[in-house]
């Protein structure tokens, strides 16, 4: 019997291996260390401790003070926090004497869907959403949330390095012109935080998500950043914790998880790691692109995140092409981890103009700081004849059935 071929992972957007330190930091907090960070004893003490070791830790990795993290159980209920409770608070502040009520949401739309579906709750319980389109590269333009703008506007959220297909928006233009209306800006940073250098100070935003998943912490451990007054009203309530923000017992272990890989992350940025990750997201866009043809990459080429290469393969099913992939021992994706069970195409790549078809037949390559050259080659190796054996069965409708019955 043939051996499996060794899997090469590339699916890092989704999420990423828990770093070994990281599981033997949070080991002892499964055991002989448990406690409750509320409780007034020695080993509540001790608990304690060790959770605002960790929120110095995620605040010097984002230029943060420690009492502006809020640690959460992911950057979704982190992305709720900022949206909802803003909304909420701005809802019960009297308007201005010109009567200015500040009840309006301002998003993108490409925003990760915790952010959208969230806008929409909100906008069916009363609130006024404007949702700003984005050029055909992928890029939030600055100019176009300025004109969305007003004194009734109470929040701008948009994200810094989009979770599919890797492009670069311009936070800190943005959150100047929106402080320069009365505006407070949330940033989602799950994809970028551990990825590239983030300071919350150089970014000029008031909330900042991010999650430790993306950078070798553990699922369930998020965080975050509110900024020294400003304020939220609280989605879940009956405890203290989190300075009155987030009811409820911490997860300890695995915030001590998250403060050890924000403290490995700053080490990365500091070792230059992203830096090769990139070379490896540029060997990797441009080998398929020279070896597989029909094709093309969804977004900007220069203003994005080069570990994310986001293509769409002319005439195929990109749910096909990554059953394929998988058979072969390459893992990708065919989107957002949060968005795989849903039917429709990617709302990311319809924003950016594609028919649904385009959007279909797109799949998602992510790298991390455990790929190498030889799982690039690999990927590279294994794709075009991917691709032409789907083609060969006559249309993207029978390779994605022939995909998935084989998968």
């Amino acid at each position: 019997m043939s051996q499996a071929p060794r899997e090469v992972y590339a699916d890092h957007a989704a999420t990423t291996r828990p770093a070994p330190e990281v599981v033997a930091a949070m080991t002892p907090y499964l055991g002989e260390r448990f406690g409750n960070a509320s409780s007034v004893h020695r080993r509540g003490e001790a608990a304690r401790e060790a959770l605002e070791e960790a929120r110095a830790r995620v605040a010097a990795l984002i230029g943060a003070a420690p009492e502006e993290i809020v640690f959460t159980a992911s950057g979704s209920e982190a992305n709720n926090l900022a949206l909802q409770g803003s909304l909420l608070h701005a809802a019960q502040t009297p308007a201005t004497p010109r009567g200015e009520a500040r009840r309006r949401l301002v998003v993108s739309a490409i925003e990760h869907l915790s952010v959208l579906e969230t806008a929409r709750q909100l906008g069916a319980r009363g609130f006024a959403v404007t949702v700003v389109p984005v050029e055909p590269n992928g890029v939030v333009d600055a100019a176009r949330v300025a004109k969305a703008l007003g004194p009734d506007v109470a929040l701008v959220s948009v994200m810094l390095v989009n979770n599919e297909i890797g492009t670069v928006q311009p936070v800190a233009e943005i959150a100047r012109l929106a402080h320069a209306a009365g505006a407070r800006v949330h940033c989602d940073a799950v994809q970028a935080v551990g990825k590239l250098p983030v300071d919350v100070a150089a970014l000029g935003v008031d909330l900042l998500t991010l999650a430790g998943h993306k950078f070798h912490g553990p699922p369930g451990a998020a965080a975050l950043f509110v900024r020294r007054r400003t304020r939220l009203v609280p989605l879940t309530l009956g405890g203290h914790q989190e300075r009155s923000r987030r009811a409820g017992t911490e997860n300890l272990a695995a915030v001590v998880g998250l403060g050890v890989a924000a403290e490995r992350a700053g080490g990365s940025l500091a070792a230059e790691t992203p830096r090769r990750v990139a070379a490896l997201g540029g060997r990797l866009l441009d080998g398929l692109l020279s070896r597989v043809s029909g094709a093309a990459l969804n977004g900007d080429r220069e203003r994005r995140l080069p570990s994310i290469v986001n293509l769409r393969f002319d005439g195929l099913d990109g749910e096909a092409v990554l059953h394929e992939l998988d058979l072969e021992g390459v893992t990708v994706s065919t989107g957002s981890a949060c968005s795989a069970a849903s039917p429709g195409p990617s709302h990311v790549l319809i924003a950016l103009g594609l028919r649904p078809e385009d959007a279909h037949a797109s799949v998602r390559f992510s790298l991390g700081e455990e790929n190498d050259e030889a799982d690039v080659d690999r990927i590279i190796a294994a794709t075009p004849g991917v691709v032409t054996r789907l083609r060969a069965l006559g249309g993207p409708a029978q390779a994605g059935r022939v995909a998935r019955a084989s998968a």
